[in-house]
């Protein structure tokens, strides 16, 4: 399987199976289209009225073509399918703590229902992890991670800041036990800012791996939704913060996170607000939530997002040229050495080797699963008390989602989140189609940025020599 497309003045062929992409001029492109279709002469006779070049050149380019084809780089069949698995044991080798089931913002979109993720009647409250529940799921993480030295722990809300303590306490725990143990703890923790003073910000850029500072761009956007409980916007009182923040941590090891929704599609602009404010690394997150609401994406908004993609990507090589970067998360990809191939097929591991943890200590396949009782994997004292359930993320990947089965895509996005198709459709195993075509477009977007990012030294250096002439 083949997928072509051009962006932003570039033309490519992805090659799905092999993850070969090639740059190719306009000639190249079109003989790809027609191969396999076609005879030679078929193809030459198409290519030479259509460019009015001589059909000596055509069969050159058919010659290439056929070399990549047996190669394995055009048109590979895909070997994975019947991959062995990794290992027939779970490893544990992430976990998302929540410390906090509250919040001090009231954001109308949270997805957690402002924290408090109230999905069950009985666990639909304010709540803060203990010290002892958190010392717990180190312990179980350490005992559930054999093999693996690096460990991951998320500290995330609710709001996190608002068991600071707890948070204090869960990483030295972490770190005395550590080294006896052959771990290597990282961490990370997503907060809104409202706490961060001095004291957080310098244990914060001490311990923490990366940090995610929530900030949805323009004033009027952020204050749109991300209020206080009195109805006041935070934007004032987080950004000066943030960056404080970001200044104190050299400019690395963090993210600036916002949300899109319908209300702003235009997201492009919040984009360069933020970075105008000084914030280099950047994610911008479209908005889950239920079809109805007022700020739900549309249809029609699919054309505006992928014209702000196409911009934001233009925007980045404009910058880039001009000495002054930014990273965007979702266009961050590695196509010289990407992950292994069981990380393309089976994606973030959610279900048996990442998990979330309420403040009772419950497990969950992630924290978008958090407080659904059909989704209750154990808990950090007994462990997994659910194993089936356990089995059945291990087993959704690329290959148990049938509409995944002729999408071009599909190693990059390992079958999508499981979370997102569950809300969606139903199912772990669904599909859900409007953040795939979303996804889609933006790997194009990204796949431009790379080939434009090789072209550049050779561009420069023939600069350079022409000067010399």
């Amino acid at each position: 399987m083949i997928h072509q497309f051009k962006n932003n003045g570039f033309a490519f062929v992805v090659d799905t199976a092999s993850g070969a992409v090639h740059s190719v001029d306009d000639v190249a492109y079109d003989v790809i289209a027609l191969y396999g279709d076609h005879d030679e002469d078929g193809i030459v006779r198409q290519i030479t009225e259509k460019y009015g070049i001589d059909g000596d050149e055509v069969k050159e380019c058919l010659a290439d073509v056929r070399e990549l084809v047996d190669r394995g780089l055009l048109f590979s069949e895909d070997e994975f399918r019947d991959l062995p698995p990794k290992n027939g044991k779970s490893t544990v080798k992430a976990l998302c703590l929540h410390v906090a089931h509250t919040c001090n913002l009231n954001c109308e979109y949270c997805f957690a229902s402002q924290g408090k993720y109230n999905k069950s009647a009985s666990r639909g409250k304010p709540a803060l992890m203990s010290f002892e529940v958190g010392r717990q799921a180190i312990d179980f993480l350490i005992e559930n991670s054999p093999g693996r030295r690096n460990l991951e722990v998320d500290f995330f809300g609710g709001e996190p800041l608002m068991n600071w303590e707890v948070v204090k306490e869960i990483v030295a725990y972490a770190r005395s036990v550590e080294k006896e143990a052959g771990k290597n703890f990282r961490f990370t923790l997503t907060t809104n800012g409202v706490l961060l003073d001095d004291e957080v910000t310098d244990f914060l850029n001490r311990e923490m791996h990366n940090v995610v500072l929530s900030l949805d761009g323009r004033r009027e956007v952020h204050d749109r939704f991300r209020k206080t409980y009195a109805g006041e916007g935070s934007y004032d009182t987080v950004v000066p913060k943030f960056q404080r923040f970001v200044g104190r941590r050299g400019g690395r090891g963090y993210y600036v996170r916002g949300t899109f929704t319908h209300l702003n599609t235009d997201f492009l602009e919040d984009i360069k607000h933020m970075a105008s404010l000084g914030f280099r690394e950047l994610s911008m997150e479209p908005v889950v939530c239920a079809p109805g609401d007022p700020y739900a994406l549309t249809e029609e908004d699919l054309p505006v997002l992928f014209e702000q993609y196409d911009a934001l990507a233009a925007e980045m090589l404009r910058r880039e040229r001009e000495g002054d970067p930014i990273t965007f998360y979702h266009y961050m990809l590695d196509l010289a050495e990407g992950p292994c191939i069981y990380k393309r097929i089976a994606g973030c591991g959610s279900g048996f080797e990442y998990m979330a943890v309420t403040p009772w200590g419950e497990l969950f396949p992630c924290h978008q699963f958090v407080n659904d009782p059909s989704y209750s994997l154990g808990n950090v004292w007994d462990g997994v008390t659910n194993p089936e359930l356990t089995e059945k993320f291990r087993a959704s990947n690329v290959y148990s989602h049938p509409e995944c089965e002729n999408c071009w895509a599909k190693f990059y996005c390992s079958g999508g989140c499981a979370a997102n198709s569950y809300h969606a459709t139903g199912s772990i195993d669904g599909v859900y189609e409007y953040g795939c075509r979303l996804f889609r477009h933006r790997m194009e977007c990204a796949i431009m940025l790379n080939a434009a990012r090789a072209e550049a030294p050779a561009e420069a250096a023939a600069e350079a020599a022409e000067e010399k002439e």
